[in-house]
């Protein structure tokens, strides 16, 4: 990947440890000066070391993307070190996983604020600079936790799903000045899906898979998204899986039905139901539907 993102800077969040450690260190391998961000400054200073060890550019900051003003600071660290910004990776996160009827405010604040909200005041934040410049691109964390559904994630799923619509109003608002915004699902063991319940034989089996996904092969899609050789792609939802990359459909209506006279409670019980029955989706999970061992 050497030299594929020469010359950008590149905001990365939560990029202390797991996924967004892998994404800091291959933007710094590819050529970009990276904006190490993460709450804990042990963390992020020890990725800037390794980035400026390994003779790349690099600074830490630890301001917090769930805040307006804590998230322009993350931008300006940018601007007053490397002049510029050109990549925005939406990656910093975290879980609280509870049954729903279980499931606090406190719960549900705590990631909705960290996952969508963050992802909202980072890229508003950057948005005046690319709009300025006529170029940028945003590349966002979401989860098949929200594409396809997991137990115990309320909170998560919603923020995630969220964060698809964000990405895809982005695309669209920005496109006039060369402002790219994509989705990635990512599938990788770290310590944020360490949390995962490993109790049943099944679950065990589970967590299993998950180890063998490693974090840093997520990060050369990232890379290549916000390269110039990406100039095409916007408004996408892809997944990195191990060695695998997918490019998920995002809902166009599947099934129509018609009644001239308009329907009632009981027309569309005995007719447009028992039409669109077979094209209903079954309640599933992720692993459920993504059931295959990783390649």
């Amino acid at each position: 990947m050497s030299g594929f993102v020469a010359g950008k800077v590149a905001i990365v969040t939560g990029a202390g440890n797991g996924i967004g450690k892998g994404i800091a260190l291959a933007m710094a391998a590819s050529g970009a000066s990276v904006v190490v961000n993460d709450i804990s400054e042990e963390a992020g200073q020890k990725v800037v070391d390794e980035i400026v060890q390994k003779g790349g550019k690099a600074v830490v900051s630890t301001d917090s993307v769930a805040g307006r003003e804590s998230a322009e600071r993350i931008v300006e660290a940018a601007m007053d070190h490397f002049g510029r910004i050109d990549i925005v990776v939406n990656n910093a996160g975290n879980l609280r996983d509870r049954l729903f009827h279980k499931m606090s405010e406190e719960e549900w604040a705590q990631v909705i604020d960290v996952h969508l909200n963050g992802s909202f005041n980072v890229s508003r934040a950057a948005a005046s600079r690319f709009r300025e410049q006529e170029s940028g691109a945003f590349i966002h964390m979401t989860s098949t936790s929200g594409l396809i559904g997991n137990f115990g994630q309320a909170n998560y799923s919603a923020a995630k799903m969220g964060i698809v619509g964000l990405s895809k109003s982005i695309a669209l608002d920005m496109a006039r000045f060369n402002v790219r915004s994509n989705c990635i699902a990512p599938f990788a063991w770290t310590a944020m899906t360490s949390s995962i319940p490993a109790n049943t034989p099944e679950e065990k089996a589970r967590v299993e898979k998950l180890k063998k996904m490693e974090a840093g092969k997520v990060a050369p899609m990232v890379v290549y998204l916000g390269s110039d050789a990406a100039a095409e792609v916007t408004g996408q939802i892809f997944s990195v899986r191990a060695n695998e990359i997918m490019l998920f459909s995002q809902p166009r209506p599947v099934r129509s039905v018609h009644l001239s006279e308009g329907w009632t409670p009981e027309a569309i019980a005995e007719i447009a139901m028992p039409a669109m029955k077979t094209s209903l989706y079954a309640l599933e999970r992720s692993p459920e539907v993504i059931c295959w061992d990783p390649i």
